[in-house]
This record gives C-alpha cells, sequence and structure tokens, in this order.
C-alpha cells in the first residue's frame, strides 16, 4: 500500500479575537479530518491574525498568549480526538518578550515540536519580536509510521540556509505557516527549497480577503525527476487559488524516500569544507541596514 500523507492547509481568514479563531480553528480541524487529513497546518500567527501592521507594538503585543495556554490546550485535545497532527500557530508570551511560533502536535495529541521564527522581518514590526533559536527536527508519529518533520516560518523561507539545516537535520517535509502574497518569486523559493533539498514543503497562507495576503498555499514534493518520464517534472503537487479554504493535499512518501536514495542534490555531493564563510557574522555594502539586529542579538524590541 502506498503511503500518501495528507495534508490539510487551512487557508482561512481569522476572526478580531483568540477566542473567534479557537473556535473557527477547531471547527476547521474537524472538516479536515473527515476529508481524511493526517495533519493539519495553521497560517501564520492564526491566534491574532497577524495582525501588526499599523498597530502600535504594545497593542499587538497584549494579544500574546502562552504556549500553555487554553488556546493551544485546545488544539492538542483536538488532535487526540481526531487522530490527526494539528500545527497550531500563534503570537507566543515568551519571558518578557512575545515570539512568533509553531506547536505541532501529533495524532494523539502529544506536542512534538515548538519553533520560533529565526529570521524576524526585522524592517517592520516584527523588529519587536524574540527570534528563535535553531531549527529542530521531530520524528511525526502518522499511521505511515513516523515522518521528520521540521519547520520555517514565512520569511525564513527567503533564506537558503534554513530548510539546508532541516535536510541536514533529517526533515523530510517542511511545515511553513504563512503570512503574505505568495507572488512568482515566493513560490521560486518555495520550490527552490524544495528541488536543492530533496524534501516536501507544505505552506499555509491566508486568503485574498486579508490584507497583504492571496492564498496561493502549496505543497511541493520535491521529486523533480521520475524514472518512467523525460525531463524534469513540476514539483507543485497542490496549489490553492485566493479563495478561503481548507486545501488537501497528498504526499507520497515512498516516492519521496525512494528519490532522496539515488537523486544527486541534498547531501550527496556538497563540499562543507568550503562553505566557511556562511558562518562569519560580518556585513558589508551594499547589505548594510541601519534597522538590521546586531549580529546574536535575540531579543525582542529595538535596539
Amino acid at each position: 500500500m502506498r503511503k500518501l500523507l495528507q495534508i490539510a492547509l487551512l487557508q482561512m481568514a481569522p476572526g478580531d479575537t483568540w477566542e473567534e479563531n479557537l473556535e473557527k480553528g477547531l471547527q476547521a480541524c474537524r472538516r479536515a479530518r473527515k476529508q481524511g487529513a493526517d495533519l493539519a497546518l495553521f497560517p501564520e500567527m492564526w491566534s491574532m491574525g497577524y495582525r501588526l501592521e499599523g498597530r502600535p507594538a504594545a497593542q499587538w503585543k497584549a494579544e500574546a498568549i502562552p504556549a500553555e495556554s487554553p488556546f493551544v490546550q485546545r488544539f492538542g485535545e483536538l488532535a487526540a480526538q481526531l487522530e490527526m497532527a494539528v500545527g497550531i500557530t500563534l503570537l507566543e508570551q515568551y519571558g518578557a518578550g512575545v515570539r512568533n511560533t509553531l506547536i505541532l502536535f501529533d495524532r494523539w495529541g502529544q506536542r512534538q515540536l515548538t519553533y520560533a521564527k529565526v529570521h524576524t522581518c526585522d524592517f517592520g514590526p516584527e523588529r519587536e519580536l524574540t527570534p528563535g533559536e535553531g531549527f529542530p527536527v521531530t520524528a511525526l508519529d502518522t499511521r505511515w509510521g513516523p515522518v521528520q518533520v521540521g519547520a520555517m516560518i514565512c520569511y525564513d523561507r527567503e533564506f537558503p540556509e534554513s530548510a539546508r539545516i532541516l535536510m541536514l537535520k533529517g526533515a523530510e517535509l517542511i511545515l511553513v505557516p504563512n503570512a503574505c502574497p505568495m507572488e512568482i518569486n515566493r513560490l521560486s523559493q518555495l520550490r527552490a527549497r524544495a528541488f536543492e533539498n530533496m524534501l516536501a514543503i507544505a505552506t499555509c497562507n491566508y486568503p485574498e480577503t486579508v490584507p497583504d495576503c492571496n492564498g496561493h498555499s502549496t505543497l511541493f514534493d520535491g521529486v523533480a525527476y521520475l524514472p518512467d518520464q523525460e525531463g524534469s517534472r513540476d514539483t507543485c503537487v497542490r496549489e490553492a487559488d485566493g479563495r478561503e479554504q481548507i486545501l488537501l493535499a497528498e504526499l507520497d512518501l515512498d516516492l519521496l524516500r525512494r528519490y532522496r536514495e539515488t537523486e544527486v542534490h541534498g547531501n550527496a555531493y556538497r563540499h562543507p569544507e568550503q562553505y566557511g564563510i556562511l558562518t562569519e557574522q560580518r556585513v558589508e555594502a551594499p547589505f548594510i541596514r541601519p534597522d538590521a539586529r546586531p549580529a546574536g542579538k535575540s531579543t525582542g524590541g529595538s535596539v
């Protein structure tokens, strides 16, 4: 039997409060499970709808909730009830600051992954966030056995290092909550990250009714060549249009794993001894930006 992992991308518009988003999110998860989903993924900062732009930082920071809040716990409980993994997103209270966070529950309702956005958009309101530290990978238990899963959040995708690190840690699938226009260049970034690392990337965005968003949630399976076909194939398995919807995308795990065992990308022929400059922290013209967070600065807020 082919191992087909069903991923539900919950491309929905948020409400005005975490209570509204809790109820709408729970209902969406139930609908996704009825459609056969093994895993449901939310857009970025679902707890408060990524409503940062044009608001004082103190106002939106007050909407942050703890990782142990009833909002998060309810999704863990529902994951166990539905026997479906759930990737819920939130503006998280974290120490004296706030983070942009994804929490992944497995189908038993156990918290398997907590990831905070590493590449915060420091040229805008996200400068007030505390960046995450590191790119963890977890073995997510599914009906098809363990799947190695990691995460990026929105702007993380624009840095090849994010997906590369996850690949080197063994990730087969990267979950990407999103909140921006997924136009041709950003879609091309996802296509490239999947191709060069030979892994799948599932992205969930807000629909076109949400300011500065346009839907186009996607699943890229990372498999560019098939043995019975000439030339390459598009690795985009599913792509939503701009409307609000639950998009069910099917990931063929057997196909991906066979491909990873034989093809030439990923970590097959790399020369890391030549890559030392990638870890240097100096920044030189033309990339100097006055609002950039200093290297090693991991706390939120203006500096």
